[in-house]
């Protein structure tokens, strides 16, 4: 009886056992059904969508309501739900599925800029920015910030239909007109807030930039002190919180984040938000949800990511959505150091304090070295490397740039450290730190090396002008296009270096500061966002390609000197405000037009289903090229030493006057031949249309080249970058 007994409880353990590893094989996938069901009311939805859970879930490992995680229903259809690879397969093989794919885990693309970009106080136009309403999705906001005051704000306009989910005392007001936060999958940690209040700081950060009220005085302990504001101070923010400390941003939640923003009536999605991975159209959720967004004629303004310079790293490269690199504004912060014997050196850091006037020992990282730390570890400065009792009280010369974790937990007063990189962006350190150049950092080792009681001292930073501004930042990423070869991306360049703007006073990485200098193309991204809703401001009606066009086309053009990748670092250039809200031509995009694109890029029926969400099929009639979509720039990949010959078929609208006449200009490099028929364009009326076709012949010899085609009426200047480069 007794081993019939531990034979059943083995069985049933050896059963539980299973189920586990079952349950632990799933994971969060994405089933993506289409465009919304406007005939069903919300439960009606939710239910469809447990009813196919069902048909593919057993009750065994767990019933199909216990696995659906959320239902899109608003914008779009879908559900996310805990699948197995293998139920995964079988709902994607289903007549109603669109397609099936893995949640994946995003990540953040972490005041000077407006008046440096020409975009004064007296630009802006409080009446009618303040129908405009930019949807935020990122890490939340601290809506209790100088930034986000409703003063003189009236009610939320009367379209407006989205929500304010007030938890852990969380309230919107007359600027933040909507906040939302989406943790589908799993419990919220415990350094996280359940609600849309932001713990980070990126969030806030990125909402000031590109709405935040004018608030004197703004500072981070004295550094960069004035008037911190944002693009559109009187425009209304709603945010989305779908980035979470330690764990980043989940497919499933910003797809969400997406159903809702649409529904609720957002005027421009700003998105400092990708991923490292290039994946097509088809199975790349922000492609997909940014698709639904334009459809609805709301503008995704997107960072183009910080993975330079490499090139072919840029994200957010769909064609209708705006993306947008990270550039330099015309101060630039620096620290200095000064060693015993007099040198002084001009490195770069972000630092809140510094010396006291006092010389401090220096010793190298690399004789303090911690006796359980591996090998060379205290060289780099590694964190736990260093030696307390031979590091505290000194400063630590490092041989690598690094956290200053190391230092600051062995004791020390301040950190030199050396860098191989361009050394064009300064970081914020918890201790006093110099970031010097290669050739500096060696007067320093040998300083070290031949005194026998080497000093130094690092001291607070200092804002400096940088005359050599704007250049895109190293960190941002570069084109080419990784998938689609001939559409040029980034689009343009905005301020992304040490930006100044509000921030969370509750983040987990700052000391109860209320505002903070941070960079990144997450950074240059709301810049964007915020022109796009000043330009929507003026032109209300205009679709999210006019903008874009209107935005890219009036870019001012940079210097190649410091910005060797060029076209493939700053698009079309750098964004100029105030040029924007009159372009004089534009090139628009209709939907169908980029239907038009994908089947040019051989979409089936099924891959195009997967953007669109609809019935839209692929025919000879529809099918176009990459060539012919009407995209304001040009990128052309070629074989190098072949003979080539393009054309494109473009289309402008005129948003000038009437009775205007604009000729072409054309700059072309050596090696390569454009024609632009016909030259002159007349228009009588506004809004009427004209087209021209540009052909493109040569050999491809040069790494690339790059030329221009500009439409101008003596007025305004319609300029496009072309651009022809080697395929190999």
């Amino acid at each position: 009886m007794a081993l019939r007994f531990i034979s059943l409880i083995s069985c049933l353990l050896l059963f539980r056992a299973s189920l586990m590893d079952v349950a632990l094989s799933q994971k969060a996938y994405v089933v993506y059904l289409g465009d919304g069901l406007t005939d069903l009311d919300e439960g009606s939805v939710k239910s469809l969508h447990s009813s196919l859970l069902g048909q593919v879930v057993t009750s065994e490992i767990g019933a199909a309501a216990e696995r659906l995680i959320h239902s899109y229903t608003k914008s779009f259809n879908g559900f996310a739900a805990l699948l197995s690879e293998e139920e995964a397969e079988a709902l994607s093989e289903m007549n109603e599925v669109v397609s099936v794919f893995p949640s994946e885990r995003r990540e953040l693309h972490t005041t000077r800029s407006w008046n440096f970009m020409g975009f004064p106080t007296t630009s802006y136009r409080s009446v009618f920015e303040s129908d405009v309403v930019i949807g935020m999705l990122d890490t939340g906001i601290w809506p209790e910030s100088d930034s986000f005051d409703d003063t003189g704000f009236a009610p939320p306009p009367a379209r407006w239909r989205g929500a304010c989910e007030a938890n852990h005392n969380f309230t919107c007001n007359n600027k933040v007109i909507g906040a939302r936060f989406y943790h589908l999958n799993g419990n919220i940690s415990d350094d996280n807030i359940a609600s849309p209040r932001d713990s980070d700081g990126h969030g806030t950060h990125t909402a000031s930039t590109a709405a935040g009220r004018l608030v004197p005085n703004a500072s981070l302990a004295g550094l960069a002190e004035g008037t911190a504001r944002g693009g559109v101070p009187s425009a209304r923010l709603a945010v989305y919180k779908v980035c979470w400390d330690g764990e980043g941003c989940s497919d499933i939640d910003l797809l969400a984040a997406f159903d809702d923003a649409i529904a609720d009536g957002v005027d421009v999605i700003s998105l400092s938000i990708g991923s490292p991975i290039s994946r097509p159209y088809f199975s790349d959720a922000i492609a997909i949800g940014s698709f639904h967004a334009t459809k609805q004629g709301i503008l995704v303004s997107s960072s183009a990511g910080n993975n330079g310079p490499s090139r072919s790293t840029v994200a957010n490269f769909a064609p209708w959505m705006l993306t947008v690199a990270a550039s330099t504004i015309d101060r630039k912060f620096v620290s200095f150091v000064e060693l015993g014997d007099g040198h002084v050196f001009q490195g770069t850091a972000i630092n809140t304090d510094g010396a006291d006037g006092k010389l401090y020992p220096l010793i190298y990282g690399a004789n303090a070295p911690n006796k359980s730390s591996p090998g060379s570890a205290s060289r780099f400065c590694s964190s736990g490397s260093l030696d307390g009792q031979r590091s505290k009280g000194k400063v630590i010369f490092c041989d690598s740039l690094s956290t200053g974790s190391g230092p600051l937990r062995a004791g020390a007063v301040a950190a030199i450290m050396e860098t191989d990189d361009s050394n064009d962006v300064a970081y914020e350190f918890d201790l006093p730190v110099s970031v010097l150049s290669a050739n500096d950092s060696a007067i320093v080792r040998r300083y070290i090396n031949s005194t026998s009681h080497p000093t130094a001292r690092v001291f607070k930073s200092k804002g400096l002008f940088d005359g050599e501004a704007p250049y895109v930042v190293s960190f941002s990423s570069r084109g080419p296009n990784p998938v689609t070869p001939n559409i040029l991306k980034p689009d343009l360049t905005a301020p992304g270096v040490d930006i100044l703007a509000a921030w969370s006073p509750i983040s987990v990485d700052k000391s109860s500061v209320t505002y903070n200098i941070i960079s990144g193309t997450s950074m240059a991204c709301p810049h964007v966002s915020g022109l796009a809703a000043y330009v929507k401001s003026f032109h209300p009606k205009w679709s999210p390609a006019a903008i874009k066009s209107a935005l890219i086309t009036t870019a001012f053009t940079m210097s190649t000197t410091k910005n060797a990748d060029a076209e493939f670092a700053y698009g079309a250039g750098h964004v100029n405000p105030l040029s924007a809200i009159n372009p004089g031509l534009v090139y628009d995009v209709e939907t169908s037009d980029y239907v038009k694109f994908l089947c040019g890029q051989g979409y089936t029926a099924g891959e195009l289903r997967k953007v669109t969400g609809d019935s839209s099929q692929c025919t000879e009639k529809n099918n176009g090229t990459v060539l012919h979509l009407n995209y304001p720039t040009f990128a052309l990949s070629v074989p190098r030493g072949k003979q080539f010959s393009v054309t494109y078929h473009r289309t402008v609208t005129n948003v000038g006057v009437a009775k205007s006449t604009y000729a072409v200009n054309m700059t072309t490099p050596l090696g390569v031949e454009i024609s632009v028929d016909p030259a002159v364009l007349s228009f009588e009326e506004v809004l009427e249309k004209k087209s021209f076709v540009v052909k493109v012949w040569g050999k491809m010899k040069n790494d690339s080249v790059s030329a221009a085609l500009v439409w101008t009426d003596g007025i305004h200047k319609v300029r496009s970058p072309i651009v022809v480069y080697p395929s190999d």
